[in-house]
């Protein structure tokens, strides 16, 4: 198979190319310059934010194109149009975001989505994803566009910050201000479980919108953060705090404590992340390693960096403020 990565440089992109280059397949990556590209791939230059910018897509055929631009849909829809007659399939990687507020309950495939252009250029994020979905359409076609709407990722490379805050907090070990309840359930993508099945999925052709995350309850909070406390082998103590609490003191859920959503005080946005219908990826081969497997090796990667780890310059970061933890746990 002959592959084209549009970014595969960081997080994502950077797992499709391994999991494809594992597989003997030919990468052709097209980026910005400003990460290194992975051993073993044909390197094209270019920004497609920049007039010309796809110049280096001018010649050149592939089986299938990976795409995961998260802003401004004009530029998904240029290249794509540019694609259009040389590449097998396009894979677009949206979001569950798409989906209008507040969520459905069934939160499938088929609930209604936000409104949308292919030709924006400065809207929300989920207006933003949902016009690069409808730009792949319009120039691919159904049959040849692949909307794969991710949850939330994690895993190694993230350039988010979410676990590996948890891990360094986890590492600094003492008493961790753990978000009650502790069976709070978790949905999530493992990064390299995202690549494999999105490459599986190309390969057998399939079409259309898929949710991809993990199964409702893949896990919950209580075994995530148990998880980076054994992968760090610290002396963290993990003190269970009601949510009641949490919220009273200003904490915010997701951000100053990522990953994590309370149940009851905030049901709409836990069920928009945390509870997700992926009946129709589990049907067509989905699969997801255990928690502690990601834990680990996200554990593994960020000591493997002799630094911080990356960060993406148009994400705010995330965490707590440590005085603001230890005012709460009254240490």
């Amino acid at each position: 198979m002959r592959l084209l990565i549009l970014g595969g440089t960081e997080f994502a992109g950077r797992a499709v190319v391994e999991s494809a280059l594992a597989r003997g397949w030919e990468v052709t990556v097209f980026h910005r310059g400003r990460h290194e590209a992975p051993a073993g791939v044909t390197s094209l230059l270019g920004d497609r934010t920049a007039p010309n910018g796809l110049a280096a897509l001018a010649d050149g055929e592939w089986d299938v194109v990976v795409d995961t631009w998260s802003a401004t849909p004009s530029v998904v829809r240029d290249a794509a149009r540019l694609l259009a007659g040389r590449i097998g399939r396009y894979v677009y990687v949206s979001s569950c975001s798409v989906y209008a507020w507040p969520p459905s309950a069934g939160n499938d495939e088929n609930c209604p989505v936000v409104e949308a252009s292919p030709d924006a250029v400065e809207v929300p994020y989920a207006e933003a994803k949902r016009g690069g979905e409808l730009a792949v359409l319009d120039a691919f076609g159904e049959e040849r566009s692949l909307l794969v709407r991710v949850g939330l990722i994690i895993g190694p490379w993230e350039n988010i910050g979410r676990l590996p805050w948890w891990l360094r907090r986890m590492a600094r070990g003492g008493p961790v201000l753990a978000p009650g309840p502790r069976d709070t359930p978790l949905q999530y993508i493992d990064v390299r479980d995202l690549a494999e099945w999105m490459l599986d999925a190309a390969v057998r052709g399939l079409s259309g919108p898929y949710n991809l995350v993990s199964e409702q309850g893949h896990t919950t909070i209580g075994e995530l953060l148990e998880a980076c406390a054994r992968a760090t082998g610290s002396d963290a103590e993990l003190r269970w705090t009601p949510p009641e609490a949490i919220l009273a003191a200003g904490i915010e859920p997701w951000t100053d404590l990522p990953i994590w959503i309370p149940r009851e005080q905030q049901p709409e946005l836990h069920r928009a992340i945390h509870g997700v219908n992926v009946a129709k990826a589990l049907a067509v081969g989905l699969s997801c390693r255990p928690v502690g497997a990601t834990v680990t090796d996200t554990w593994a990667w960020l000591q493997s960096l002799g630094g911080p780890a990356p960060q993406r310059p148009d994400r705010v970061p995330v965490g707590l403020d440590p005085a603001l933890e230890a005012k709460l746990l009254g240490v």
